[in-house]
Parts: structure tokens; C-alpha cells; sequence
């Protein structure tokens, strides 16, 4: 057997040979494939395909720990118009593996040196691409197939030229909306390779043999193989009587010369080892955090297709990733026949290399589909891989209660038995509170949903608790008992208790704050109050003040922690950077996906409060569980919030309630509706319209009329508006929602709705400012990344929960 680098014979076995690669930072040795019979059960898989005339042949190359393990070619390269042997270094069409070995990684190349960015409308760098709709479609939803085009140029009449497929695409209008949904368009890689063109000034070749392919001396790579390479070229299809070889079988790429962004690059399995090895390693040709960034989840975070940028990680393509390794692998696949897949967590990869299209097209059923899928599975168990627990760790960033929702495969529904924080106090016998002090002093603040799993007040547990003398209450807005809808709560009296309610909630800031004078007389504050999971509501706000309080008057602070009902895994909309105000009490996301206890200890770290604050965690939540999922009963946190499907919309339509429209208070179904007494007659229809061709994920509008209550905004007067029917709470962007509607009411009503005081929930002038210019929310919502990564960051320092 020939080896494409070097072979060496031992005596006693011809076939003994060992392929041996080093370019400076990794070495692969391979051994005789026939040595190892762990492998048995992939040559019978690979063999069988061949047999049934699935393929012609293929070369195979896996890799383990750093190593090549088993490399070996099987049948033929060519059955027309003469047989020949498949060999080792035979020369494969990778089709659309071109997206990433050439064309992804080159983007990413320019990211890195600071002349693009991801963000970025591609029509910035090449303003021709803007026409017909295409304004708003970035750098990022081209790499992952969100752009919104079509899959492909039509080729009927035929045309040539690169120059004319420009033209073509500059002319083509989104089919949907971008940002809406996951197409896999050659399209968009066409309009990337033209975007490395213009940006680097050198034909997407020349920018990819020396970005790409010299650095990991490729030495077989390249668009446009010359006629010396020929022989060694495993031909493809037969069009018009010409049997492709050594010509790219893409017709659009041929059509535009051979090199595109799409398809176009030839290469051997040894070149390609040498691109995933350094993938793998995250090293060589670009920097580990690129690399890294290339190969995690970047889609829209609704979207069950998990896609980097360039790679596959889970969707409808990934089929090369079998049935076995786990999600938060990566690779791709080409039309041709040819497959890379990389698993970073038992670092192996697996390339398989076949011409399944020759000599007379695709069989019938996509054969090489089922082969990659087979060849992996058996490759999996040939090397008994199993993930370790630092993998296992890691993969819950992709696959488990993910913080960007990505991957449909996590589990999304439990049937729990949820211990509150003062479940688990009084569990306890309330040994914290005491402290080994005879008497303990303590003011609460709590109201309405300050129950334990019974039903018991946590007022009446603390009021009867042998050591603890419950001396002060504190009402948030809404008061007490959670009824009250006013600007002013003013003090009262337990009626139960006797024990004196201070309100802290007021027109004025100072009346929001609690009293120092009598948290002075206290040994501890407790607090018990069910949360909403929105940046905005401002039971968050009051807890940071009384953090700040309690810590100037030398008080210990006990946080009774509640579920996040809305989950604590999706972390979603701009990051505020507004002043501080009641709506905004640190820079958070509309959703931040954190329980009221992490937030306390974000508050007192990042703000340096400095307070004595512990947290009574609850028991049995877990990170991915909505407050359906706990078996508590649910008490209404405030008047307008009753059951959790309002819930769920409350952190996207709540953001433009502060605007001339109503969204439902005073009606049976607040934050289920949107409208104003302005939308009327047909304007009902198209505002509904128009938000249903959005395609926004996890929702659908119905028009719809009502009429608020004489005490909420347009009481009495009769609305026009649109229903919100959830249809998938998972794939629900909640606060991305609330720009669709902002824009939408913008777009469809210009001259009546006024946005203005939208800044105060948005929290984010540049969302604001986009908003009003008109921008695309989709594009709006992909600005928000890089802030949504850095508070990530902050907040995973703080979380308790799993």
C-alpha cells in the first residue's frame, strides 16, 4: 500500500505501514489498517456501499487523541471511462466543503484583523448587495444560513461569469424574512466570497492558499487544480458526453469560472486532517477564541438548527455526525460525496472521502447520507469513546439547559417537586436566622407570594418561630396583598399579626427606599418575594436597595430564594446602558435568566455593595425548569401578571407599554394583546399581516378588538389590535418580540404611533435609535450578541444552580 507521505516495509509483513505527518505543532501516525480489528465493522460498512454500487469507492482517515488511528482507501476512484484503483492520495471535488476549508474561515480571517464585523449588514462593505430588501442581512446570517435568500441561482438560461452572478445575486429579493429562519443557501457563500474579494483585495483563491491552505502546508489544496494533478483527481459526473475531472462539478461554481465561495476547492484526506487537527487544537490559522467562536452555536437562539459560523453542529445536515457523539460536535458536509466531523469533546474526527456522484449523478435515496451516518457509528464504537466529566460539563453549554437556547435535544419539561428558600428554612427549624443569639430581630419584606409549599404565610412562620422576633414588614409595589395598581402605597398594618407595614414604593426615590432609621433596630432582613425574571419589574430594583441599606446599617441580609418562572437559562434582549433608574437598577438584559437570589449576588459583587447577604437556595430546581415544572401553586407576583403565558410575553410586549398603545391592562388577557383605539378597519388585518410574515419564532397574531376597563389606559374606548397566540414558549425570543412589534407599529402606522417613552423599558438607546430609523429586528437583535456574551460572563460567577 502506498501512504502519501512517507512508507516504510517491516520484515514479516508487507502490508505493515506507518504514514507519519509533522508541520510544527502536530504529528499523526497511522497504522496498517488491517493490523487493527477494531475496525472491522467500518471497512464492512464501507464495503458493503461499494458492493451495492452506492459509490465507487473512498478513502477513510480517523483521528484520536492528536494521532491518526486507521486511514485506508477502498474500490475505485473512476469506473468510466476506465477503472482505477481508489488510492490514499487521491484528489477529491470536496464541493461544499469549500464553505468552511476556504471561504468561512477566510471571513473569519478578516473578522480577526478588524476589517469586518459579524454584525454588520454585508451592503456596508458592498452597497450593490443592499437592493430589493437585502439591506439588513449581515455577515453572521450569511455564515449560518439566516439570510433569508433562496438555496440557489437559477441556471436556466444559462449564463456565465462571476461578474454576471453578482449581478444575479445583487438582483435576488429574501424569500424570508432575515433572521427568520434557517435556509442552507449556496447563495450566501457565493456573497461571501465576493465579500473577501472586496474587502482583501485579492481573488478568494490567492486569499485562501495564503491564509488557509500554505499556513497548514495544504500542499494538495486548491481551486483550479492544474493538469498534472489530473490522474490523481477522482472524477465526478458525466455532463454533455464530458466525464468532470479536475473541473468542479457545481454547475454554478463552473458557470462562474471555478471559484466561488460556495464550492470550487479540491483536496486529499491528508490536507484535510491537517485543517481539522488545527480546528481541533485551536491553533495555526486563526486565534483559539475565533475558533472557538466558529464552532459554537451563533444562529438565532430560538433555532433548534444548531449552526457556527461555517460548521454544522446540529440540523438537518448533520448527518456525517452519526447517531452516537454527542451534540456540540461540529462538521460538514459536500454534495460530492465527502464529509468532515470533529468532536472536540473525545478529540476525534473522521473525514470520508468519496465521489458518490460518479459516474452518472446521485443514487437514488442519497446513499452517502446513510453511509456517513453508518461509518460514524461504527467508528464510535471501534474506539469505545466516552465523553469524560469535564467534557460532559462543557457539552451543558451546548446541549443542556443552554443560555442561548440553542439545541432542540435538551430537556425542556420536568414533572419536579420544587423547595422554595423558606421551605427549606423552616426545614432547617430556622437555625440560620438565629446565628446562636437567644433573639433574633428581623424585618421582612414579601407580600402575596411569600407562601411555603403549604400555603403558610412566610409573615406566620417568622412571627411564630421560637428565637425570632418578626418586628417590621416591607411592601413593594403593589403592595402587601398585591392588589394595589397606583403610584403611591402608603404604610399600614398586619392585620394578623399586628406587626407595622412600611411601604417601599412611592412617587419619589426616597419613598422607595427602605427606612435606615428602623433596618438600625434589626439583627437580619429576610427577604421572600416571587420574582418575574424581567430587568424591569421592579421587585429587583427594591432588593438592590435594601442591599444597599442593610449594608450602611450593618444588617444581615437573607434572600428566600424563588424559581425564575420564565426559566433561568434564556438570557435575551439588549443589555441596558441607560442612567440608573426604578425600571433599571444595574445593566441587565430585558431577560436575564437569573432566580432573585443570583441576582442579589450580582447586585452586592458587581455594584460592590458589600452587603451580609445569604441565600437560602431552594432545592430541586434546576436551571431549564418553567414554573410549570415545580408542582407550586401560582400566585399572581402582581395584578397584571396571572398566569404564566402572560409571563412568558411579559419581557418582550411589556417593553412597549410605555408608548401610546394598550397592551391589555384592564382586560381579561394583559400582555396577550396589543392594541390602540388608532388601529381600526383594515389597519387590524394588516398590522397582523404583517407581523405574521415576519415568521417571528414561537408566535402567530390573530386580529383582534377589545375595550380596557375605565381605570386602565383607553378605558372605555374600543382597540384594534392583534391577539399573541404562544405556539412554542421555547422558541419564543420574548424581548426580540417586543422590537417586531415596535417596528411593526412603526412600519405599518408611522404617523400615529409614537415610540418615544420606549426608552424607558428598553434600556438601550441604540435599540431605540434602530427602532425608530427602521431598521430590521432581526438585525437589531443580532447587535445585541456581543453585550448578551460579555453580561454572560459576568453572570455565570453568580449562578446557583445548575
Amino acid at each position: 500500500m502506498l501512504l502519501s507521505i512517507c512508507r516504510r516495509t517491516f520484515l514479516g509483513n508487507a502490508l505493515a505501514l506507518i504514514s507519519f505527518f509533522s508541520y510544527g505543532y502536530w504529528a499523526l501516525a497511522a497504522t496498517d489498517p488491517h493490523a487493527d480489528p477494531r475496525f472491522q465493522p467500518v471497512d464492512a460498512v464501507i464495503e458493503q456501499s461499494i458492493d451495492g454500487q452506492q459509490i465507487p469507492g473512498a478513502v477513510l482517515l480517523v483521528a484520536h487523541d492528536g494521532k491518526v488511528v486507521y486511514r485506508k482507501a477502498y474500490g475505485s476512484r473512476s469506473l468510466e471511462p476506465q477503472r482505477e484503483a481508489m488510492t490514499l492520495d487521491t484528489i477529491f471535488d470536496i464541493a461544499s466543503l469549500t464553505k468552511v476549508v476556504a471561504t468561512a474561515t477566510s471571513v473569519m480571517r478578516l473578522e480577526e484583523l478588524g476589517q469586518i464585523r459579524l454584525n454588520d449588514p454585508i451592503a456596508k462593505y458592498i452597497p450593490e448587495f443592499g437592493l430589493n430588501g437585502k439591506s439588513d442581512i449581515t455577515i453572521r446570517q450569511l455564515l449560518t444560513h439566516f439570510s433569508g435568500l433562496r438555496p440557489d441561482l437559477d441556471l436556466k438560461p444559462a449564463w456565465n461569469g462571476r461578474e454576471t452572478a453578482f449581478r444575479m445575486i445583487s438582483g435576488e429579493k429574501p424569500a424570508t424574512a432575515p433572521g427568520a429562519e434557517f435556509v442552507y443557501s449556496d447563495i450566501n457563500y457565493e456573497m461571501l466570497g465576493f465579500l473577501v474579494e472586496k474587502i482583501s483585495g485579492m481573488p478568494l483563491d490567492q486569499y485562501a492558499a495564503a491564509n488557509v491552505f500554505d499556513p497548514l502546508e495544504m500542499k494538495k489544496t486548491r481551486y483550479l487544480p492544474p493538469a498534472d494533478w489530473i490522474t490523481k483527481i477522482a472524477p465526478t459526473e458525466q455532463v454533455d458526453g464530458v466525464m468532470l475531472r479536475g473541473v468542479v462539478h457545481d454547475p454554478t461554481a463552473r458557470m462562474m469560472g471555478g471559484v466561488a465561495g460556495h464550492a470550487g476547492v479540491f483536496s486529499t484526506v491528508d490536507d484535510l486532517a491537517r485543517f481539522a487537527q488545527a480546528f481541533l487544537d485551536r491553533k495555526k490559522i486563526l486565534s483559539p477564541l475565533t475558533m472557538e467562536k466558529m464552532t459554537t452555536p451563533q444562529q438565532p437562539p430560538w433555532s433548534p438548527n444548531l449552526r457556527g459560523l461555517g460548521w454544522d453542529i446540529d440540523s438537518p445536515f448533520s448527518s456525517n455526525r452519526g447517531e452516537l457523539l454527542p451534540v456540540g460536535s461540529f462538521g460538514h458536509t459536500g454534495f460530492t460525496g465527502t464529509s468532515i466531523w470533529i468532536d472536540p469533546y473525545t478529540r476525534t474526527y473522521v473525514i470520508l472521502l468519496t465521489n458518490g456522484v460518479h459516474p452518472h449523478g446521485n443514487r437514488p435515496g442519497g446513499p452517502t447520507v446513510a453511509l456517513r451516518t453508518k461509518v460514524m457509528n461504527a467508528v464510535v464504537g471501534a474506539l469505545k469513546l466516552e465523553l469524560k466529566n469535564d467534557d460532559a460539563q462543557r457539552l451543558l453549554s451546548i446541549t443542556g439547559y443552554n443560555e442561548a437556547l440553542a439545541g432542540s435535544r435538551r430537556p425542556v419539561d420536568r414533572n419536579a417537586r420544587v423547595r422554595n428558600g423558606i421551605d427549606v428554612l423552616e426545614a432547617g427549624g430556622f437555625a440560620q436566622l438565629r446565628r446562636n443569639r437567644a433573639i433574633t430581630t428581623v424585618g421582612l419584606l414579601t407580600n402575596q407570594t411569600g407562601l411555603d409549599m403549604d400555603g403558610h404565610r412566610t409573615v406566620d412562620l417568622l412571627a411564630h418561630a421560637d428565637g425570632i422576633k418578626l418586628a417590621a414588614l416591607f411592601s413593594p409595589e403593589h403592595g402587601a396583598i398585591g392588589a394595589l395598581d397606583t403610584t403611591n402605597v402608603g404604610n399600614s398594618t398586619d392585620t394578623a399579626t399586628g406587626i407595622p407595614i412600611y411601604s417601599v414604593y412611592g412617587a419619589t426615590d426616597a419613598a422607595r427606599h427602605p427606612p435606615e432609621d428602623v433596618l438600625k433596630k434589626l439583627d437580619a432582613i429576610v427577604v421572600d418575594i416571587q420574582d418575574i425574571g424581567a430587568r424591569f419589574y421592579t421587585y429587583e430594583t427594591t432588593m438592590g436597595y435594601f442591599l444597599e441599606t442593610a449594608a450602611r446599617a450593618g444588617v444581615e441580609v437573607f434572600l428566600l430564594d424563588r424559581p425564575n418562572p420564565i426559566t433561568g437559562t434564556m438570557v435575551q434582549g439588549p443589555v441596558s446602558s441607560t442612567p440608573e433608574k426604578f425600571v433599571n437598577y444595574h445593566p441587565l438584559p430585558a431577560r436575564h435568566g437569573m432566580t432573585l437570589g443570583e441576582l442579589a449576588q450580582l447586585f452586592n459583587g458587581e455594584r460592590k455593595i458589600n452587603a451580609k447577604l445569604t441565600v437560602i437556595p431552594m432545592q430541586g430546581w434546576v436551571r431549564g425548569d418553567w414554573f410549570d415544572a415545580t408542582n407550586q401553586v401560582w400566585v399572581n407576583p402582581s395584578p397584571n401578571l396571572r398566569d404564566l403565558n402572560q409571563a412568558t410575553l411579559y419581557t418582550g410586549v411589556a417593553l412597549i407599554e410605555g408608548t401610546n398603545v394598550s397592551v391589555g391592562r384592564g382586560t381579561d388577557t394583559p400582555f396577550e394583546v396589543v392594541g390602540a383605539p388608532w388601529i381600526a378597519g383594515n389597519g387590524l388585518h394588516d398590522l397582523a399581516e404583517y407581523l405574521n410574515r415576519r415568521q417571528i419564532a414561537g408566535v402567530r397574531f390573530v386580529p383582534i378588538t377589545f375595550t380596557p376597563v375605565a381605570s386602565a389606559k383607553f378605558g372605555g374606548q374600543l382597540c384594534g389590535g392583534v391577539n399573541i397566540i404562544v405556539t412554542d414558549r421555547i422558541a419564543l425570543d420574548a424581548p426580540h418580540l417586543g422590537v417586531e412589534l415596535a417596528s411593526a407599529l412603526v412600519k405599518t402606522f408611522p404617523h400615529d404611533y409614537k415610540p418615544e417613552k420606549m426608552i424607558e423599558l428598553v434600556g438601550n438607546k441604540a435599540t431605540f435609535d434602530a427602532i425608530v430609523a427602521g431598521e430590521d429586528p432581526n438585525r437589531i437583535a443580532e447587535d445585541w450578541r456581543d453585550d448578551l456574551e460579555k453580561f454572560k460572563q459576568i453572570r455565570s460567577k453568580y449562578l446557583i444552580y445548575k
